[in-house]
């Protein structure tokens, strides 16, 4: 498939999706575009690094090649808002978090484009992440859906004031078990870092779309702040010593997730 994801098949019950990590945009959308594009701001840096524990847990791992400028993998494909009455960006971001302009005037997108993206970039992503949960599913007779994402901690476009540092979020406990996202919650909140669970980011597109605990899919999305890892201004930095401490506390909390669904489907059978 001409722009397929790349995947990296474990044998756990565990999906990594990382759908914003892409940082690559296609020459002839990049001629439709300001400079501000290519500085990829919006991106969720460095998370296949900071999540370089996978293999160990045996996990499968989704990444995309393409950057959210070119399409947002998880937003619906009819584009509709997530969270009524906020401010966010859409399917074909036409600007960034901090409402910088992404095209040139007169370039803006039109449906045919937002089609044709649709098809070449946003559903070959979602097929392999179906397929995937098929096979594990299969394999496991359950899936935990993990999407890793990070974001600035201040963003004044999106919310008010510093974003706690754990933001997990199973739209409000329809797409994993109920409360587990407090558990990891107060799980991640025991150190040095807080955490929140279903507050600002409740989970997009893939984990609410995704998310059928009925069908033993549990989704869980985990929005962390970069500052705990990375240096939020260019050229968005890599900080191995930050990064060696927050890494193990995510490890644990999927670890955590992992044994409770072991332990909920033991327990059914």
């Amino acid at each position: 498939m001409e722009h397929a994801p790349l995947l990296h098949q474990g044998q756990s019950p565990l999906l990594i999706s990382i759908p914003h990590l892409g940082t690559h945009i296609p020459d002839e959308l990049l001629a439709t575009m300001t400079p501000v594009a290519r500085r990829l701001d919006d991106t969720d840096w460095h998370l296949d690094r900071l999540y370089d524990f996978a293999e160990e847990m045996n996990a499968s791992v989704l990444k995309p090649v393409y950057s959210r400028y070119v399409i947002d993998l998880n937003r619906p494909p009819t584009d509709q808002n997530l969270y009524p009455g906020q401010n966010t960006t859409g399917l074909l971001p036409i600007d960034t978090f901090d409402e910088e302009t992404l095209y040139v005037t007169d370039r803006l997108p039109n449906e045919a484009e937002k089609e044709r993206r649709r098809h070449a970039y946003w559903q070959p992503y979602h097929q392999a992440l179906k397929d995937e949960i098929a096979r594990i599913k299969r394999q496991h007779g359950y899936v935990l859906l993990w999407e890793a994402h990070s974001i600035r901690a201040y963003i004044p476009r999106l919310f008010e004031g510093r974003l706690p540092d754990f933001n997990f979020g199973t739209a409000n406990d329809h797409s994993a078990l109920p409360g587990l996202a407090e558990e990891l919650a107060q799980l991640a909140g025991k150190g040095p870092y807080n955490a929140v669970a279903n507050g600002r980011f409740q989970g997009g597109y893939i984990t609410r779309h995704y998310g059928q605990p009925d069908q033993h899919v549990h989704a869980i999305q985990l929005e962390l702040t970069q500052l705990n890892y990375m240096d939020e201004t260019p050229p968005y930095a890599y900080d191995t010593a930050r990064a060696a401490q927050l890494a193990p506390v995510i490890k644990s909390c999927l670890t955590h997730a992992l044994n409770r669904l072991a332990d909920h489907y033991s327990s059914a059978t």
